[in-house]
């Protein structure tokens, strides 16, 4: 017998739990005199395409470029005219009203860890320009992390979710990248993180899942006996009580005895035609879960990419058969439905919805008919949250080397997030030693904003 009683439940399950709701309800919310204001978006879904996509390839095509820079993609015009994208992103072609390309993207870190820092917290991390350093409490912390603290959820649900994993390269000395966690916000403001692949007929949120031969029921009975006698002991003064529930522990009984959040992470309560339409891989049902999630209320969810065995969008090699077979294609359909359904719901005006990489990929074509790193000028993609759709921001060179007119930087990235919130540009949150820090590094895209 453990402490909550006879059936005993993974006290890993609970204390992971209780972590991850730490991060979830503890929330340091806003003085009223620093109230969310001036932004139309009340959540956000980022779709991180860890490796870095070539912005050629993808969403800023040259067409007249040498071959040996162009490549063998062909582009295709989309429902805006004047705009083009690569012949393989087919289903976004025909949604590019609704969809914001900004193609002058810029920073001067070729490394993916610590560029991937400065993507996912919009502020350089503790040690630039490397792979070699892994995260640490030093880390800004991650956009989900700050809205954990700015802006909690309601009810049981979590406020950040990031999932299928933290992003990790085996090449990179560091592994697993920095920026990914609540960094000197805290441990409990770490995401809800969402492992695994739920594209598998056995899935089920590892955070949520209980021993075998518990149920919500029980476990609910074992943590209202617990309170029970905590609250007969401290009636006879007893001195040195039983252990108490802490506060996250609590969190952690709501997270796991829950219906809505149970139903919230259920993808079995999609129709088999849903499922399909975002595709049946683990990116498209990814995406299709931050979808109920954010139907649920849930204000920041991140799709990573996934470990898909080949180095991700890190394609040094073999660039043109990748992107065609494996990587454009779950891309391109999982984006198209999601837009689809928060445009059906009325929830894409407050939804932003961002497509990104850490860098892109040089616009020369390697000896193994790849890209090598390209941090100078690469494109990222905005929809809804009150973005104007069927437009281009900035533009690059002929080549897409260098920006030639209207740069921006992860930095300007991430404040465009915050500036859509509505997060005001003079807020500072504490650290655990009570050291303002400036959430804002960067300038907002103010006219991106209908």
């Amino acid at each position: 017998m453990d402490w909550l009683g006879h059936d005993r439940v993974s006290r890993r399950t609970l204390l992971h739990a209780g972590m991850l709701a730490g991060g979830a309800f503890a929330g340091r919310s806003l003085s009223a005199g620093e109230a969310l204001s001036g932004g139309t978006a009340k959540q956000v879904v980022l779709l991180f395409m860890w490796g870095g996509p070539s912005q050629i390839d993808t969403f800023d095509p040259k067409p007249h470029a040498p071959k040996e820079i162009r490549g063998p993609f062909a582009t295709i015009p989309t429902n805006v005219p004047g705009i083009q994208i690569s012949e393989h992103f087919q289903q976004l072609a025909a949604r590019s009203d609704k969809l914001c390309f900004i193609r002058s993207m810029t920073h001067d870190d070729p490394a993916h860890l610590s560029s991937a820092h400065t993507l996912l917290t919009g502020q350089l991390p503790p040690v630039n320009y490397s792979d070699n350093e892994p995260p640490s409490e030093r880390d800004t912390p991650h956009m989900g992390s700050v809205m954990s603290a700015l802006r909690p959820a309601v009810g049981a649900l979590p406020s950040s979710v990031v999932m299928p994993w933290q992003v990790f390269h085996p090449s990179a000395p560091g592994g697993r990248a920095p920026g990914q966690h609540g960094g000197w916000l805290g441990r409990q403001y770490d995401p809800f993180y969402v492992l695994g692949d739920p594209n598998l007929p056995d899935w089920r949120v590892p955070a949520l899942t209980l021993i075998d031969g518990q149920s919500p029921e029980r476990l609910s009975a074992r943590q209202q006996l617990l309170s029970t006698l905590e609250t007969q002991q401290r009636r006879l003064g007893e001195t040195q009580p039983a252990r108490r529930i802490t506060h996250e522990q609590s969190q952690a009984f709501g997270l796991l005895t829950s219906a809505v959040v149970r139903g919230a992470f259920d993808l079995q309560q999609e129709t088999a035609a849903t499922r399909d339409r975002y595709g049946r891989n683990i990116h498209g049902q990814c995406v299709l879960l931050a979808r109920r999630l954010i139907d649920h209320g849930v204000p920041f969810v991140a799709v990573n990419w996934h470990n898909d065995g080949h180095n991700f969008w890190d394609t040094h090699g073999n660039n043109f058969n990748r992107l065609k077979d494996d990587l454009i294609p779950p891309s391109d359909r999982a984006f198209a439905s999601l837009l689809d359904d928060l445009s059906a719901s009325g929830k894409l005006q407050d939804t932003l919805v961002i497509w990104a990489g850490e860098f892109g990929r040089a616009p020369k074509i390697n000896g193994s008919t790849g890209r090598d790193h390209h941090p100078r000028c690469y494109t990222s993609v905005f929809a809804g949250g009150g973005v104007k759709g069927g437009q281009i921001y900035g533009k690059s060179d002929e080549f897409a080397a260098l920006p030639a007119d209207s740069p921006v930087t992860p930095h300007d990235l991430a404040a465009t997030v915050y500036h859509a919130l509505g997060v005001p540009e003079s807020l500072t949150l504490p650290d655990s030693t009570q050291r303002p820090h400036a959430v804002y590094s960067g300038r907002p895209l103010t006219s991106l904003f209908g």
